[in-house]
């Protein structure tokens, strides 16, 4: 039952540490898979982006490209003065065009020199030279078809935004070179695309050339900047220069971000469109979030209920716990008034035993005394010692705590043994009347608490006589039972129950009291002479055993207690060996280590050892015994110790031996003791007080010769 209790209780602890790690195991599964399909969706919606600024970049570039071809066609084969001639008609024609492209800031013609022949923004325009801007000199000395500059800032009298250049170069019919036709882009066009396309917290977009100067920049930056060829962006569009996607802490600002790229067509310019990694991380802690809300509260449901249920458990234990005690108490308190009740009979016959011992011992002493009678003296001492042995078991066995397991015996055969008890209990006022069985009466039951119902029985029939009368004790096999047992079938597999009967001519219960007879603490007797517990033990014996308890009385006739116990088969009692009765065995100078703190309980040992030819080594302590073991363990074939010593008992100091590895065996001797009764004799031999010098040399003889048989030097 306890270990049924501790296991369920390890269950529920185990089931608690499962509501909570199964839950974290699961989330934690589930936060690395969402953070992986978070992290993929990222990547799809960044390349969906870099697709978008590629498409708009490549239509932006493409226009203007068209524009000035255009307006190339438009002045092919015009020398510059017919050119300058024209000047407002093709002013206005720029301006038109700059109008229409949103992208563009203003549309140039520049002659050879790099002064302006006709722009969009003013006309005439003024006498200035932009030989030293880029999308100028990169076409004078050979023809490189469009070409996009660097950001720059206009030049006075100009004013505006920043711009970047994206020029074509003017030649003469022989290919020489006379000029360029500029258009002025500006970057704040694409910021604001990008603004609209990157609206989500953490987007990036950027536009930059080949070489890795910025031309713009969203989240727009207030400084120029040109990435390193060698650095991890460059290195990743070196090894794809087509498209990629990297995780890369951008120079401009260190913030750690997932940036897709993209070549524009033919041009020498990239896009790229990405997402902070600190943005793609807060998505999927929202994602983990919605799932936290629901099974933080749901985990922490379980694990209270576990918690409670885990609380109830071991407060339910705890309370039968304490009900067990209870009842362990009150068998105790039980069996302790039915050996209270035996104190005075037992006194009795213990001083006649003593009286034919003392009377006997006198009579030896006499000269000239018979060796027939000398003969029956000493059998006479031994019948008495044999009977005092008897007695104090059985008082032992009623005032042992301890509940004892179950066991199979004739109830027959029990309640004969107990005659002599009963008749010191029961007074010589009292006549005894057994009835045994015709045959045996086997039942399964504890053994002790049966023989305390009889004698409860035993008592309250003796009192409701006033100490005078006559008691019959029945035993008989039925199968009628009373109708608390009807509902339970014939018995243990169908064998029927063993009634037994408790008779007596006492003064009888009244039928007002009948029900309460068996309640705990409930008396008829005074105050003083009894405390109700006697016929509780037998009905709670009689149930814990499967049976039943019932009561006959009619005032003035006396009373009837019948026990029943469920019958087991005959072929369920263990086989009992017959009484050893060899004879002594011989010492043949085996060495005897005896440790005995009465002294002449030792040297009556010593002596009777010493005749049979053992050599004798007495010491009365265990702790003395155990230094000369460890000095010289060799000089002794066995240990024989009581139990019952002051400081170290014999069982420490057997446990001792067998702890230090000390290769002598241990026979140990007790008359009681409350450690043996509780833990057993944990594998030592045991001789029980009082013993006969046969029965003990042959106990040391066996144990001598098993450690000679073990050491290889078999007899």
């Amino acid at each position: 039952m306890q270990r049924a209790q501790r296991n369920s209780l390890r269950l529920l602890q185990w089931m608690m540490a499962a509501s909570l790690a199964l839950p974290i195991a699961l989330f934690a599964v589930a936060a690395a898979i969402s953070y992986t399909s978070t992290k993929d969706t990222a990547d799809r919606e960044i390349e969906r982006t870099v697709d978008v600024a590629h498409e708009h970049a490549l239509k932006v570039f493409e226009t203007i490209d068209r524009s000035l071809a255009e307006l190339n066609e438009v002045v092919r084969g015009l020398p510059d003065d017919v050119i300058r001639a024209r000047e407002p008609t093709l002013h206005r024609r720029l301006k038109r065009l700059s109008d229409s492209l949103p992208q563009l800031k203003s549309a140039w013609i520049f002659d050879a020199n790099g002064k302006a022949l006709v722009n969009s923004l003013v006309s005439p325009p003024p006498d200035l030279s932009f030989a030293d801007r880029d999308y100028f000199y990169a076409h004078v000395d050979q023809s490189i078809g469009t070409f996009i500059g660097t950001a720059l800032t206009p030049r006075p009298p100009y004013q505006g935004a920043r711009f970047f250049g994206v020029s074509r170069r003017r030649e003469s019919d022989d290919g020489r070179f006379i000029g360029v036709i500029q258009a002025s882009v500006l970057p704040e066009y694409f910021e604001s695309f990008y603004a609209r396309i990157g609206s989500d917290p953490g987007s990036f977009l950027a536009m930059g050339r080949t070489d890795g100067a910025m031309l713009t920049h969203f989240p727009r930056l207030d400084h120029e900047l040109r990435l390193d060829p060698t650095g991890p962006v460059g290195q990743k569009i070196a090894a794809q220069p087509q498209h990629g996607l990297i995780t890369v802490a951008w120079p401009s600002d260190g913030i750690e971000r997932r940036i897709a790229y993209r070549r524009v067509a033919e041009y020498p310019i990239y896009v790229s469109a990405g997402l902070e990694t600190s943005a793609i991380r807060a998505r999927w802690l929202a994602t983990i979030g919605q799932h936290l809300v629901f099974g933080i509260p749901a985990t922490a449901l379980l694990f209270l209920l576990l918690a409670l249920a885990l609380r109830r458990t071991q407060h339910l234990q705890a309370e039968a716990a304490k009900r067990r005690e209870a009842e362990e108490a009150l068998k105790h308190s039980q069996r302790l008034e039915a050996l209270g009740q035996l104190t005075g009979g037992v006194a009795h016959d213990f001083n006649n035993l003593l009286t034919v011992i003392r009377a006997s011992v006198d009579l030896l002493n006499r000269p000239q005394l018979t060796e027939e009678r000398r003969q029956r003296y000493i059998t006479a001492i031994a019948d008495s010692v044999a009977r005092a042995a008897k007695l104090t078991s059985q008082l032992l066995a009623f005032a042992r705590r301890q509940t004892l397991k179950p066991e199979v015996f004739d109830v027959g055969a029990r309640v004969q043994s107990l005659h002599d008890m009963l008749a010191t209990l029961l007074g010589p006022a009292i006549e005894i009347v057994m009835q045994p069985p015709a045959e045996p009466c086997l039942v399964n039951a504890d053994a002790s608490q049966f023989e305390t119902a009889l004698i409860n029985m035993a008592t309250n029939a003796r009192d409701a006589m006033q100490g005078q009368g006559r008691i019959v004790f029945k035993v008989e096999a039925t199968t009628a039972v009373p109708d608390t047992l009807a509902s339970t079938g014939p018995g243990m597999a169908g064998h029927g129950f063993v009634r037994v009967t408790v008779s007596d001519t006492g003064v009888g219960i009244p039928a007002a009291r009948l029900g309460r007879i068996f309640e705990p603490f409930f008396t008829t007797k005074q105050v003083g002479h009894g405390t109700g517990l006697g016929l509780s033990q037998v009905f709670g014996f009689a149930r814990q055993s499967g049976g039943e308890v019932t009561v006959t009385s009619e005032v003035g006739r006396g009373s009837t207690f019948s026990l029943y116990l469920p019958r087991v088969p005959p072929d369920l009692l263990p086989q009992r060996q017959a009484p050893n009765t060899a004879p002594a065995v011989a010492g043949s100078g085996m060495s005897v280590l005896v440790v005995e703190d009465n002294i002449e309980l030792a040297n009556f040992a010593a002596d009777g050892l010493t005749e049979l030819g053992y050599s004798i080594t007495l010491i009365d302590n265990a702790t003395d015994a155990l230094a000369e073991l460890v000095v010289d363990a060799d000089r002794f074939d066995v240990v024989f110790s009581d139990v019952v010593m002051p400081g170290m008992t014999g069982l420490d100091l057997a446990q001792a031996i067998r702890d230090r590895s000390i290769g002598v065996p241990v026979v140990l001797t007790t008359g009681y003791s409350q450690a043996l009764s509780q833990e057993g004799v944990a594998g030592f031999d045991l001789v029980q007080k009082p013993y006969s010098i046969e029965e003990l040399s042959r106990v040391l003889h066996r144990a001598a010769r098993i450690r000679r048989v073990r050491d290889g030097a078999a007899e």
